[in-house]
């Protein structure tokens, strides 16, 4: 990269980080593949990069400190996801993540029955496949994919 980021090449990776988080939502609301609450929280990186990236090409401070904080985002979220995908193998047991719900409230009989029947996912359980690959897989490909292209752009920032 030149002293100056490729704005074309962030647009991209925009569109391209925009089109994951549209394609979970897809599976979600049309195809009714209810996530773990471990799926949600891995979408988060992916929100937060979208900002982090749109700050990137509206302002031109601070772009290599955010670079650097999108490698850390999304290495973040590979270990996120390799969590993810050792609990569907059976490497990690469940964590309170998983299998907690919030009863830290008083509730009512009627209230109990109803989050005893709404049936929380599990972790555990792969609700949906693309090429035979479960999506925390597929998320943890792509969060390493993504780190090294944040940290090349990190380090390759200011060279000509």
């Amino acid at each position: 990269m030149t002293k100056k980021i490729n704005k074309k090449f962030l647009f991209l990776l925009l569109t391209f980080i925009s089109l994951i988080l549209i394609s979970a939502f897809v599976i979600e609301y049309q195809l009714g593949r209810k996530p773990c609450s471990l799926c949600i929280y891995e979408r988060i990186p992916y929100f937060i990069s979208i900002f982090l990236i749109l700050k990137i090409l509206l302002n031109t401070n601070y772009q290599k400190i955010t670079l650097f904080i999108l490698f850390l985002v999304f290495l973040v979220s590979a270990l996120l996801g390799f969590y993810h995908f050792g609990i569907e193998q059976g490497f990690f047991s469940e964590s309170l993540i998983c299998t907690a719900v919030n009863i830290s409230e008083n509730l009512s009989k009627e209230e109990l029955l109803e989050l005893l029947e709404s049936n929380p996912i599990s972790c555990k359980d792969i609700s949906f496949k693309i090429l035979g690959f479960s999506l925390a897989t597929i998320n943890t490909i792509f969060s390493i994919i993504l780190s090294v292209i944040f940290i090349r752009l990190f380090i390759n920032y200011g060279k000509n």
